[in-house]
């Protein structure tokens, strides 16, 4: 049994979503996404004026003359979620914290996948593999995706890139659009980043919190490392330290972004103090602008 607070919070999401779906992102989410690519629908004779390329030779040296491959604009997609809920996507200094804004935006996107008739499914990572839910349609469907990215409890704490995109190439053989929402605090996983947006169209979504930005003036205070269990003190009067962490969390920030471009993988950079929306729209409007030119 679920409850009662928790089925209040997931209403309060849907209708909050819902609303945003209908009056912005439906329509940017299928001019974007709907019809990106062809597939087999069958087979039926070679006519004069086919292109040759689309000949089915296996089919054609069966039957002994010329048959061709025709191909439909794909209709259905499949939406694919993975999501980070390792311990470091719990924290959060203002509005939400980062795990809270990634479920929104989870609950946000899979609602425009559903209106459009796609279907939607999850993977949940940490350290290892938490959970798959596999793709399905309908709006029940998506509360149970909702509801998980919400309130899924881990197993596991630190963050494992890697591990979660080997699963994911190993049970999803069809192309799917695929959002990897992370604040992307892992080792190195450009190779199999890379490798997964060759067979899928993958689109990094990073949350990031302003206060892993910028050390705040509060004194002495006690700093808990979520993932590996550390505590250590930190003088955050001290404008020598403030610097260093403003440089480091630079450098992280700039090494993120290289990633995403040397993998050519679209990133959208997501904050807890402010609304996702507008980001999103931005992100579809350039991918909109970008599928005209081709």
């Amino acid at each position: 049994m679920i409850p009662k607070d928790i089925i209040k919070k997931l209403r309060k999401i849907q209708i909050t979503t819902s609303k945003d779906v209908m009056e912005v992102f439906s329509g940017h989410y299928q001019s974007v996404f709907k019809g990106s690519g062809l597939e087999f629908d069958e087979v039926r004779e070679y006519l004069p004026g086919d292109e040759i390329r689309s000949i089915d030779w296996n089919v054609t040296a069966r039957m002994g003359r010329p048959f061709m491959k025709k191909f439909v604009e794909e209709r259905e997609l499949t939406v694919i979620f993975i999501l980070d809920v390792s311990m470091s996507t719990k924290f959060g200094t203002r509005n939400m914290t980062k795990n809270t804004l990634a479920a929104e935006v989870c609950s946000t996107l899979a609602f425009s996948a559903i209106s459009n008739n796609d279907k939607v499914g999850m993977i949940t990572f940490t350290d290892r593999v938490e959970k798959y839910i596999p793709p399905r349609k309908g709006i029940k469907h998506v509360m149970q995706i909702v509801r998980e990215a919400l309130y899924s409890k881990p197993e596991g704490n630190g963050t494992d890139i890697n591990k979660v995109l080997e699963h994911f190439n190993l049970v999803t053989k069809r192309r799917a659009i695929v959002f990897l929402i992370s604040d992307f605090m892992a080792p190195d996983f450009k190779d199999l980043l890379k490798t997964a947006n060759r067979r899928h169209d993958l689109v990094a979504i990073s949350v990031t919190d302003p206060s892993e930005l910028s050390l705040p003036r509060a004194g002495i205070v006690y700093v808990h490392d979520a993932e590996r269990g550390d505590f250590t003190t930190v003088n955050t009067n001290s404008r020598r330290i403030r610097n260093i962490y403003e440089e480091r969390a630079k450098s992280f920030i700039l090494g993120r972004q290289k990633y995403f471009q040397s993998a050519s993988v679209d990133n959208i950079d997501l904050y807890t103090d402010k609304s996702y929306v507008e980001p999103l729209i931005k992100f579809f409007k350039v991918r909109e602008k970008r599928r005209r030119r081709i």
